[in-house]
């Protein structure tokens, strides 16, 4: 009887799964997808209560109030700017607990191990293993605790194909003979090695196409889990997260034109370009400040804003819906060109947005932005470096080549709000800065914007 009911809430729990990741797909009811999954998870939990064979509680309550500790902190003091790096600990909190478990598995179950369990937990602990070191890699180049720019060295595709197919190897070996607990091992210390050198090689500008991988990484360990444990939302759950990371890597590829292959072999087949070093340049640019800047958008009847890392640091969203409101209120159209990659996650700038409600109607998509872009009076940039360098249409040598840009340098005129001159996450100058249309509001993108809402309101 335990067992059908925990079976009945499995079910209830993938179909909330499921219903996260349709929900999730679109801003109006995302906020309905982030609650059926956490209602989902909710049912699952209680429905692994519910199986026969869970008689004491003592180490699951032990385990959600450690789990408990950690996350809540997570979740309330985290800021903002640093969502890409919390997840990406999350990716490797939840591989060490598949790895875990398949390591527990493995020893519980000796001497009486199928030749089907087996595999199943060989790669548990495989991609489990790799996604733990790869993400905590993924952090630390993202926290920039070690340099983002890609670590190459010679025969680098050897090494990592020759550590990967020793892990292979070490699953065919166990699956003839389970009992090799050396082999085991050493099929979890090349997993882990692995997972650090797959990422190495892979530029910190890449780093949002590398979240979304070792996200699926980590739901293929969790479907392999599910096999291992009979547990069918694992199966469920692991699948959906597999394959939506897997599909999000690949669109997210497209829209930096990066080669797949090369991500999801940590540049396999061609060494990844490093970033070039950024040099001192000491071309003129055109610097001034808000009250030049207010002037500029004076009179403007459509302005484009393309948000990206800088706003982030500086927790400027709120200012800059302050802006759009007063540009708004003198007649001028306002709209928000949100490139893909801008930021250091998928949806970073949407996510930031929505918490200032800026209206999700007012966020348009690279094609549309684009549009939008040959017709504007004005482009404020804040902060988005990499996404509107011009050096992605005219240099076939630059590390950004090829990358679909947001066409700034089309508007009538660009405002640029920035620090300094310093380069973006790629290592390279932005032209965009050069050129005769673009005036540089340098500063902190919280203090400036809060200055050109100050200065549109006194010319008005």
């Amino acid at each position: 009887m335990r067992d059908t009911i925990a079976q009945y809430l499995y079910i209830v729990a993938g179909l909330a799964f499921v219903f996260a990741i349709k929900w999730m797909t679109a801003p109006t009811t995302a906020r309905r997808g982030v609650i059926a999954g956490e209602l989902g998870m909710v049912i699952a939990v209680v429905g692994t209560f519910a199986r026969p064979e869970v008689t004491q509680f003592t180490w699951i309550i032990v385990g959600l109030a450690a789990g408990a500790a950690i996350g809540v902190p997570l979740a309330a003091f985290v800021p903002m700017t640093a969502m890409p790096q919390r997840t990406a600990l999350s990716h490797a909190f939840g591989a060490m607990a598949a790895t875990l478990v398949g390591i527990a598995e493995y020893i519980l179950r000796q001497p009486h191990l199928d030749r089907f369990t087996m595999v199943v937990l060989g790669f548990e602990v495989l991609l489990g293993g790799l996604t733990i070191t790869g993400s905590l890699m993924a952090f630390a180049k993202l926290q920039e605790l070690i340099r983002g720019r890609p670590v190459v060295y010679r025969g680098q595709n050897i090494v990592n194909l020759s550590i990967l197919a020793i892990a292979l190897a070490g699953i065919v070996w166990l699956a003839i003979d389970p009992t090799a607990t050396i082999v085991f091992a050493v099929v979890v210390v090349a997993a882990v090695a692995f997972g650090v050198l797959l990422i190495i090689p892979i530029g910190g500008a890449d780093m949002p196409t590398v979240i979304a991988l070792l996200n699926s990484y980590a739901g293929l360990s969790a479907v392999a889990m599910g096999f291992a444990l009979d547990n069918k939302v694992l199966e469920i759950a692991g699948a959906l997260d597999g394959s939506s990371g897997f599909i999000l890597a690949m669109i997210m590829c497209r829209a930096m034109n990066r080669n797949f292959r090369n991500i999801l072999f940590g540049a396999f087949g061609q060494v990844t370009m490093t970033a070039h070093d950024a040099e001192v340049d000491d071309r003129p640019v055109r610097s001034g400040t808000s009250v030049d800047g207010a002037a500029i958008l004076d009179g403007a009847r459509l302005v484009v804003i393309i948000p990206g890392y800088g706003m982030a640091v500086a927790q400027a969203q709120h200012k800059v819906r302050d802006l759009s409101d007063s540009l708004e209120r003198n007649g001028t159209q306002v709209r928000f060109a949100i490139h893909p990659v801008a930021g250091r996650m998928p949806g970073h700038m949407n996510v930031l947005l929505a918490e200032a409600d800026v209206p999700y109607d007012h966020m348009v998509e690279l094609e549309e932005a684009n549009e939008l872009l040959s017709r504007a009076d004005v482009a404020i940039v804040i902060g988005a470096n990499d996404v509107t360098n011009p050096a992605a249409k005219n240099e076939p040598g630059s590390p950004v080549y090829g990358m679909p840009i947001l066409d700034v340098d089309r508007a009538g005129s660009v405002l640029v709000i920035k620090r300094s001159m310093a380069p973006g996450f790629a290592g390279i100058g932005n032209e965009l800065y050069y050129l005769a249309n673009t005036t540089m509001l340098f500063g902190d993108a919280k203090q400036v914007v809060g200055s050109l809402v100050s200065d549109l309101g006194q010319s008005g």
